[in-house]
């Protein structure tokens, strides 16, 4: 055989085993995407498009118009949550700016990315820099997280958060509510606090449970009921919907969460809920 030959159809069917063609055709976003800052938005194609798209997870620098970094960047997203979160500080992934990936030996994936988030109640953007590995091997075990952020705990909330603590720590009426928001994206501005506190607390369940093949938000408070004070702490039974954008499912956790302006949010406990086959994803606010 031409030796010529022989090396095209080597180089052939090296790309064939690294490549697959998708056709695309037009679609609209998952349930609620473009109604909140953790969501991704999918543009919507007028026309069937051919992409050329990689069989396993790329390595080397990432696409960010694919979802592996945008993935990997909301899990720093909940990390930044479970560290500085509040009932006066949530915090959502704004941009992706540059990202790798690479395997790691016996250890799994590691990715670097350079990202702008946003605290959702001032607005305030800080940029970050962050290594993330999402552990190999069988199991599921919570990525490991590093992040350092320039500039995002600008905002002082220190006076709103202690007219919070002090308010419903000595309040003799425990507070509860439920449907937050409502099914028109609707909430009361007295609970707005606890909506952000719900979602805080849902990041320590989005950190843990999150993979390279997930996405998860918070799409609603389904109810929550605040607890005596125990040492200090503000403490919440909540109920919590969380969307996974990748498989459109909404899952149901239950938490007991506490909180106070010293010592933070701690999610103490949590339930996996039984699926919910007929739920469908409540409409989500960035309010």
């Amino acid at each position: 055989m031409d030796w010529t030959l022989l090396i095209l159809l080597v180089v052939l069917t090296v790309v064939h085993r690294n490549l697959t063609v998708t056709v695309r055709t037009g679609s609209g976003p998952p349930v609620g995407s473009d109604k909140h800052p953790n969501s991704v938005p999918l543009g919507e194609d007028t026309k069937p498009t051919i992409e050329v798209s990689e069989v396993v997870m790329t390595t080397g620098v990432l696409n960010l118009s694919h979802y592996p970094g945008r993935r990997a960047a909301t899990v720093v997203q909940h990390y930044l949550n479970t560290r500085y979160g509040s009932p006066y500080r949530w915090i959502f992934l704004s941009k992706v700016h540059n990202g790798s990936a690479e395997d790691v030996a016996e250890m799994g994936r590691k990715y670097q990315l350079e990202l702008t988030v946003q605290e959702m109640i001032s607005n305030v953007s800080g940029q970050c820099s962050a290594e993330l590995l999402f552990p190999g091997g069988e199991g599921q075990s919570a990525p490991q997280v590093q992040a350092s952020c320039e500039g995002l705990l600008q905002s002082n909330t220190t006076a709103q958060e202690e007219a919070f603590y002090q308010q419903h720590r000595a309040s003799n009426n425990m507070v509860s509510g439920k449907d937050i928001p409502n099914s028109y994206g609707h909430m009361e501005p007295s609970m707005k606090p606890f909506w952000h506190l719900g979602g805080v607390a849902s990041s320590f369940i989005m950190l843990r449970e999150s993979n390279e093949s997930t996405l998860y938000n918070m799409a609603q408070v389904a109810n929550f009921t605040q607890l005596e004070t125990e040492k200090d702490q503000l403490r919440f039974n909540y109920h919590v919907l969380l969307h996974e954008m990748i498989s459109q499912e909404i899952i149901h956790w239950k938490l007991l969460v506490t909180w106070s302006p010293e010592q933070g949010v701690k999610v103490l406990q949590t339930e996996l809920q039984p699926k919910c086959h007929d739920c469908e994803a409540p409409p989500n606010t960035t309010n």
